[in-house]
């Protein structure tokens, strides 16, 4: 699962996608909730996200029924959604139920109804199915993700661990929010006790994440996490991949548990729905990360539904980079071959000789993405660019790298170090780490003046080296490219930056 390679690419075959939307219903113990995937390609890209608060697992725990209430709203919104998904011409509709109907009495005769009431049908998840969803939805967005995922729902909490690619243990507990609030009569000590007595029965977890990540999944978790950003004064609202490292995230947990509603209901993206679960979501976090003592805390934007959308693609697209493919693919909607940026991507290697290959991948991503924003005003393709980088909601990437991807497309269309836009990008990275995406900027801005139209040209007849501390660029003798442009300016620019001497060469 985990061998995907970051030079696969729109150029074989692999890349032929269904271009048909799919569409995942997700019947949730609080929430009814479909998303309209935008065609079968690598990464799930949401076409339609619409959701309704019906609380099917309300009193689940008194009556082991379903909330009467719940379910004729669930019924409405039912059949609101594939009604939906049928005008948008979803190639399929995955109808999937999770702890709530699996542990009512009365589930399957609800599940029934709707099968016949919607004409579909109704997948009901069991525990271990559920988990597995959830770890590989995490590892749809980030597919070298190693240690626990923990994913929050109104029913259940589920817990998986993956290492390598690979789900290995994994736990479902009752102990959803709706669920444990009403268990422990929403008394925080009450709850943290009866959390305690779930996880004691499965050791497994203990230690679990140490040296690596605690992966949290959810709506709830999502939201502490809005207010996290807040309280911190995060430069960057973008709550995909967050991360908190472990003492940061407990001493974040312990002042929001002291403050009141009203101090946290202006916090922007943050319900009063959400608000009332906060104080419960962070009792069973923060002692999640107490027992499995991770490295750091990642909130996941991925769970369930993306795990769905993953696993029913064909093994050729589970193998690809998430990164690359969608580079990949938001080069060909600009109109952009992506094997220019491969060609960019070689082209300009020789200033780059001790790479990580972290570093080559971001990199790549850089190249294939060079001309992405042509379409663009010229007064604000490097601003349009940065911003878009920057906050994609799916990127799939930790913070720093999001920052420094958006800060390559900023310096390649020119922009400067000096203006405002990118103070936010500047903050979350080191001086070595923004002298290395200025490079890459400078050096696509020099790629795209000796090739503007492809990218035979570069490698066959334009040579970029670095000898005896001279930056060469080694061109082809007679080639009317090369009879005139801005070339030599950004040549020098780019050797200005790098400390070194320039010249030319023709051969």
């Amino acid at each position: 699962m985990s061998s995907w390679s970051i030079v696969s690419g729109t150029m074989s075959q692999d890349r032929e996608t269904t271009q048909k939307p799919i569409g995942i219903i997700d019947i949730g113990s609080n929430s009814v909730r479909l998303v309209v995937y935008t065609a079968q390609t690598r990464i799930p890209i949401p076409l339609h996200n619409e959701k309704e608060i019906c609380a099917l697992g309300k009193g689940l725990e008194k009556t082991g029924c379903l909330n009467s209430d719940g379910v004729k709203m669930a019924f409405d919104a039912l059949t609101r959604f594939v009604k939906i998904a049928n005008s948008l011409n979803v190639e399929r509709l995955d109808v999937l139920a999770t702890a709530a109907v699996r542990d009512a009495i009365d589930g399957k005769d609800f599940a029934k109804a709707v099968e016949k009431r919607c004409g579909v049908r109704v997948q009901i998840l069991t525990g271990k199915q559920e988990a597995r969803r959830s770890a590989l939805g995490v590892l749809c967005g980030a597919p070298d993700a190693e240690g626990v995922v923990a994913d929050l729902g109104g029913g259940s909490l589920e817990l998986v661990h993956i290492a390598k690619g690979d789900l290995t243990e994994h736990t479902t507990l009752p102990l959803g929010l709706l669920r444990l609030a009403e268990a422990a009569e929403d008394d925080r000590v009450k709850a943290v006790a009866i959390i305690n007595k779930a996880l004691e029965k499965h050791k497994w977890v203990t230690g679990r994440a140490k040296d690596q990540s605690l992966f949290a999944v959810g709506g709830a978790w999502r939201a502490l996490a809005r207010v996290c950003i807040a309280q911190m004064n995060y430069p960057l609202h973008v709550l995909d991949n967050f991360a908190l490292d472990r003492q940061q995230a407990l001493s974040l947990f312990d002042v929001i548990a002291r403050q009141g509603p009203r101090s946290l209901e202006n916090i922007k993206g943050v319900s009063k729905s959400r608000l009332v679960n906060l104080p419960m979501a962070a009792a069973v976090l923060e002692r999640l990360i107490e027992i499995t003592k991770p490295k750091n805390l990642v909130f996941s934007i991925y769970g369930m539904r993306e795990g769905q959308f993953f696993k029913a693609l064909p093994e050729n697209l589970r193998k690809q980079d998430p990164l690359i493919g969608l580079a990949e693919d938001m080069a060909v909607k600009a109109g952009r071959s992506p094997q220019v940026g491969h060609d960019t991507f070689e082209w300009m290697s020789a200033l780059f000789p001790d790479e990580t290959p972290k570093q080559r991948r971001l990199r790549l991503a850089a190249c294939i993405l060079r001309d992405a924003w042509w379409m663009e005003h010229p007064d604000y393709r490097g601003e349009q660019a940065f911003l878009r980088m920057l906050r994609l909601p799916f990127l799939g990437l930790g913070h720093e790298d999001r920052a420094g991807l958006a800060l390559a497309m900023f310096y390649r269309y020119g922009g400067e170090a000096s203006e405002p836009v990118v103070k936010q990008a500047h903050a979350l990275l080191e001086e070595s780490r923004i002298f290395r995406v200025q490079t890459i900027g400078m050096a696509l801005r020099l790629a795209y003046v000796l090739a503007p139209g492809g990218s035979a040209i570069l490698n066959k007849r334009a040579k970029l080296s670095i000898q005896s501390k001279v930056l060469v660029l080694t061109l082809a003798e007679g080639e009317p490219m090369f009879s005139a442009g801005s070339y030599p300016r950004r040549l020098q620019r780019l050797a200005a930056h790098l400390g070194l001497d320039h010249r030319i060469d023709w051969k």
